[in-house]
């Protein structure tokens, strides 16, 4: 198996899990590695063992080495790169939500296209394995019709306006920034596994720090929650914390969900529940392990992942057997898999969300704050 080379731009929380999780498939490498500054490549380099480091990220597309690209850097940047890279020839996978607008992921849609190369948009939080068992259990008929979905992707990392990231920045992140960032993976999830379009929404958004507080010096994703007051700048916010949305599947099922930065307590909980004819399910990312089965004349059950007892369409995305956890890191590992069997192999099936699932993503985040500013329904197709 001949070893591929790939580039990661960005060196923030989202680039060192995409390091990480590639190289534990074996036949790619990280090769080089842009950030910021050259002090951020620097350091990063230095931390993760990648000898080329740089600020021009434009330079290591000119690499002909290089076969791929990750593109991990704040929303506004993943256009113009992902664009650049597609014309070097680079297979591109791209952080969500794809563009900052509807046009530029149009247009990076048709360029890969062109250029006939592989590309993706890391939803990642399609693979953990017990999200896999959903989507063949409801495939192979197991709930019935799907009536009613519902659901939540609840946070707390920014519920303090001194908590602050590149993302409350419309400049940086676009117009809809929880709706955008966790929206996105909820709305593809319940289309993923139910394998129903949303066919028209109903959403109201709220920003309820009006203004936050701006660290002077950098912080990354997740962090800087212990500054004193002397360490901020008050700056406007024009981005949402919160949003909930009513939405129709398909021709007859309805439902709602609802996503906030703002939740105590809720450190990463992205939760959904689907009911059909038959039967209902329900998974918590921070349980990850854990299936929910919901019976109407029978005790209900709880599953614990393990690949050997799940349909064969969802066992391989478990590598390890029953009891031992597999998450977040995993998820990203199996997206990555899959999209490296393209890279290596031009007729190897497409197993994973494309610029084509980043762009319909942007399509139903536009309608959605079309439907708020509206305040009325909207139809998405």
């Amino acid at each position: 198996m001949r070893k591929i080379k790939t580039a990661v731009l960005g060196a923030g929380f989202m680039g060192k899990v995409h390091v990480e999780q590639i190289r534990r498939l074996g036949n790619v490498e990280v090769v080089a590695l842009a950030a910021v500054s050259e002090e951020e490549a620097r350091g990063f380099g230095a931390a993760y063992s990648i000898d080329r480091t740089t600020a021009d990220w434009q330079s290591l597309l000119a690499d002909p080495a290089i076969e791929a690209v990750h593109v991990c850097t704040p929303n506004a940047l993943h256009a113009p790169m992902s664009k650049a890279a597609l014309e070097a020839g680079k297979a591109v996978l791209c952080e969500k939500p794809l563009t900052m607008s509807v046009a530029e992921a149009q247009e990076l849609v048709e360029l890969a296209k062109a250029k006939n190369l592989p590309n993706a948009v890391n939803h990642n939080l399609r693979y953990y394995p017990a999200v896999q068992q959903i989507r063949q259990m409801i495939a192979h008929g197991d709930l019935g019709e799907i009536l009613i979905v519902n659901g939540t992707y609840f946070q707390d990392w920014l519920l303090y306006d001194t908590d602050y990231n590149w993302r409350v920045e419309r400049a940086h992140n676009g117009a809809l920034r929880c709706m955008g960032d966790i929206g996105s993976h909820w709305m593809d999830m319940i289309q993923h596994t139910t394998g129903l379009k949303i066919t028209s929404l109903c959403a109201d958004l709220q920003i309820f720090h009006k203004t936050r507080k701006k660290p002077k010096g950098a912080v990354e994703t997740f962090t800087g929650k212990k500054l004193s007051p002397d360490d901020y700048t008050e700056i406007p916010i024009d981005t949402d914390d919160f949003g909930t949305v009513l939405l129709r599947l398909g021709d007859r099922a309805r439902g709602c969900f609802s996503v906030s930065q703002l939740s105590a307590g809720c450190k990463n909980r992205f939760q959904f529940e689907i009911f059909g004819t038959k039967k209902g399910v329900a998974w918590n990312q921070e349980r990850p392990d854990e299936l929910w089965i919901g019976e109407r004349n029978s005790p209900n059950q709880i599953i614990i992942k393990d690949g050997s007892l799940y349909y064969p369409e969802a066992a391989g995305f478990s590598d390890l057997p029953g009891g031992h956890s597999e998450g977040y890191d995993d998820a990203h590992k199996q997206l990555y898999r899959r999209f490296y069997r393209k890279v290596a192999d031009p007729n190897a099936v497409v197993d994973y969300p494309t610029f084509a699932d980043g762009l319909w993503g942007m399509q139903l985040l536009s309608k959605v704050l079309e439907s708020s500013d509206s305040q009325s329904w909207v139809k998405t197709v």
